[in-house]
């Protein structure tokens, strides 16, 4: 195991940790991952890849450790000794991040520098990469956003995003450290938590279709997302590591949709019809063919500073890194409700 590539997944128990674990893995990897201590079992997504503790010679270990703590992210380094560390750990909700600013700047912004620090200290090179997020762009000052379009975060979650690039440039071109910036556009899965929206749209029709809810309540409709497949995301974070030089990149797929497509689309997979009635706080999505109405407002999610449109623009990504999204939005809703249906017992 003395040749392996050794990486740490900071935030491996997530939608992206998990992925991207399971193609490290693929890679021929040593993969370690940062947990945080809690009461319940938080390692669902890693199920596929779980090995014991207790077995020799594994490739997926498990440390606890907090962003938090500086003390857990020392001690994590030194004992895994990676090759390459993926900050993919944050509070990541930008809703909730209104509710718990100081926590989400911490964690997001203050635990990056945090890394960077431990990692300044080695006495050997460590490629590090930093998940950025198309929410640093915030109410766009130009569109499509690529690598040089001005930052103007409207939310803690995307300040502190914002702080957390800015301080990895600043040690790359201080300390001369391989650090690469991953600006990623929304990226969605089956492995989605529960409380974002394309999850909640997903999970929540097919309870509706099973019969277990009467209806979905959303926000801002009328919000445009740049949505691709978490999978193929992970593949650019790993690539970014492999150049020879560190830069940032802006992944996207170069297309924007509304939530409002999202729900009619999600829905007609599963055999409604969507049709909207009411306007603003009002509005309600009403199954044509029954007239039972299936989605409403809920004013507690809308945020106190809305993003309206983000879109992409991965030109860089395609030339430089020779990535691009292969699944693109038809594609994703098709994958995220299938795999809902099949989970259910149910066929799309």
């Amino acid at each position: 195991m003395a040749n392996k590539k050794r990486a740490l997944i900071i935030g491996i128990t997530g939608q992206d940790g998990s992925y991207l674990a399971e193609f490290l893995l693929e890679k021929g990897y040593e993969v370690h991952g940062m947990i945080r201590r809690s009461s319940s079992f938080n390692t669902d997504r890693l199920e596929k890849i779980y090995e014991d503790p207790h077995v020799d010679n594994r490739h997926l270990i498990l440390h606890y450790g907090d962003l938090s703590d500086s003390n857990s992210i020392n001690s994590m380094v030194n004992k895994s000794r990676p090759d390459e560390i993926y900050n993919l750990g944050a509070q990541s909700h930008v809703r909730v991040s209104f509710d718990i600013p100081e926590y989400t700047a911490d964690v997001d912004g203050l635990g990056t520098l945090r890394l960077l620090d431990v990692i300044k200290e080695q006495n050997y090179p460590i490629k590090f990469y930093q998940a950025g997020s198309s929410e640093m762009f915030g109410k766009v000052l130009e569109t499509p956003q690529k690598e040089t379009t001005p930052f103007n975060p409207q939310s803690p979650y995307g300040c502190a995003k914002v702080f957390s690039h800015m301080i990895c440039k600043n040690y790359r071109d201080s300390y001369k450290m391989f650090i690469c910036n991953g600006i990623l556009f929304n990226h969605e899965s089956p492995r989605r938590g529960r409380t974002f929206v394309t999850k909640k749209i997903v999970e929540g029709l097919v309870d509706i279709k099973l019969g277990k809810k009467d209806k979905i309540f959303l926000g801002n409709l009328d919000a445009k997302r740049d949505w691709g497949y978490a999978k193929d995301y992970v593949q650019a974070m790993w690539l970014m590591l492999q150049q020879d030089k560190p830069d940032d990149y802006v992944i996207a797929t170069g297309e924007t949709h509304s939530v409002r497509e999202f729900v009619e689309y999600a829905a007609s997979l599963v055999g409604y019809k969507i049709v909207w009635q009411g306007k603003g706080l009002e509005e309600v999505g009403i199954d044509e063919k029954s007239g039972k109405v299936l989605v409403g407002i809920d004013e507690n999610y809308y945020r106190p500073s809305e993003v309206d449109v983000l879109l992409g623009d991965a030109t860089k990504a395609k030339k430089k890194l020779n990535w691009e999204a292969e699944v693109k939005f038809k594609d994703l809703v098709d994958l995220m409700v299938k795999e809902e249906l099949s989970e259910r017992g149910l066929k799309a």
